[in-house]
């Protein structure tokens, strides 16, 4: 494309006197004003308003240039959607079962069984010994009658056991330890209880804790492990959508870098769209676990009030959400960021 030519203007016909009179005014004092063009500065707060206004534009811009590829925007979104919920799945799994468990991953309990025969002046005697001890926190007594009542409500054979003659089971001594109470501290009360006269068996709640404990670690790697490799699925599908991307604008960049754009003027609007693409899949796997939940919610409560149980799924909640969604715009901006930096230095002007 040819530049238009610079016009010039034309010259005015000069007088008979004109010698004399510029010979005249060539004679004037060197103080005279002069005039010509002027300089302004440009302030700082103009340039940061200029500034965030273009970030403005671009991002609304890219907004709409993914809209107007619906089928292909909503592929890509599909596919980070995906990646964000498997992870999260399992986050929530975990979540939800140490909530059900909450009650068993404290401090082991020691259950210390009672004597039929034991006097309740006695059983007094040992719950009092065990509250003088360091290592212990709270002793609660269950009496074999409540033992009783607590096991028809919760065993189902509540016709059965009234047709006992006599009540079959014994008190109990439900001892809560200190929370910074070694394994070996408690494996020591065990054997002191064991000599007492009144003791007729008791139960160290700690190798099934433990494990559980191991189990619940264990999967909380798995979850950070495989949350890894599917947010590096996330930058690397971004990434090659961006590439693309580059590819079909090849032209559009040649000619904003033949006017003068630098490369950062040519990254932000790749930079723009891989953020769409990661908060558009944020949301799409946010709505994906929402749906997910709501259709197990019912049949876990179900589930729960058979065993007598209030526990109820808990989902994400706003914060999480929240984080869920940036943390994907900055999954799809980190993804836009490589795949800019390897493909725009290539493009240059010939």
């Amino acid at each position: 494309m040819s530049w238009p030519r610079r016009q010039s203007k034309p010259r005015p016909s000069k007088a008979k006197g004109a010698t004399r009179q510029q010979s005249t005014s060539s004679r004037k004092p060197a103080s005279a004003p002069r005039s010509g063009a002027s300089q302004s500065k440009t302030r700082i707060a103009d340039r940061f308003g200029a500034y965030f206004s273009h970030h403005r534009t671009t991002a609304i811009e890219s907004l709409v240039r993914l809209l107007a590829t619906p089928v292909q925007s909503l592929l890509t979104w599909l596919v980070v959607a995906i990646a964000l919920a498997l992870p999260t799945v399992l986050y929530l799994g975990l979540v939800n079962i140490e909530r059900l468990g909450d009650g068993w991953q404290g401090s082991p309990k020691l259950s210390v069984f009672l004597h039929q025969r034991a006097s309740d002046e006695a059983i007094q005697k040992v719950s009092d010994y065990l509250l003088t001890k360091p290592e212990v926190a709270v002793v609660d007594y269950i009496s074999a009658t409540q033992a009783l009542d607590e096991f028809q409500a919760y065993s189902g054979f509540g016709e059965v056991l009234e047709t006992l003659d006599s009540n079959p089971l014994p008190g109990v001594l439900v001892v809560q330890p200190e929370a910074a109470v070694t394994a070996a501290q408690l494996q020591a009360l065990s054997e002191e209880l064991r000599a007492h006269a009144v003791v007729d068996d008791l139960r160290l709640d700690l190798d099934w804790v433990r494990r559980l404990q191991q189990i619940m670690a264990l999967g909380q790697r798995l979850v950070l492990a495989l949350g890894g490799l599917l947010a590096l699925g996330v930058l690397l599908a971004i990434g090659n959508t961006i590439r693309l991307a580059i590819e079909n604008r090849r032209d559009e960049i040649v000619v904003v870098k033949l006017v003068g754009g630098t490369n950062a003027f040519v990254r932000r609007p790749f930079l723009y769209t891989g953020w769409w693409y990661g908060v558009g899949g944020g949301l799409l796997a946010w709505v994906v676990l929402g749906l997910g939940l709501w259709g197990l919610s019912g049949p876990v409560a179900q589930l729960a009030e058979l065993y007598q149980s209030d526990f109820r799924l808990q989902g994400l909640g706003w914060p999480a959400s929240v984080y869920l969604v940036a943390g994907s715009g900055l999954l799809g901006w980190c993804g836009a960021w490589v795949a800019v930096g390897r493909h725009l230095g290539a493009i240059e002007p010939t």
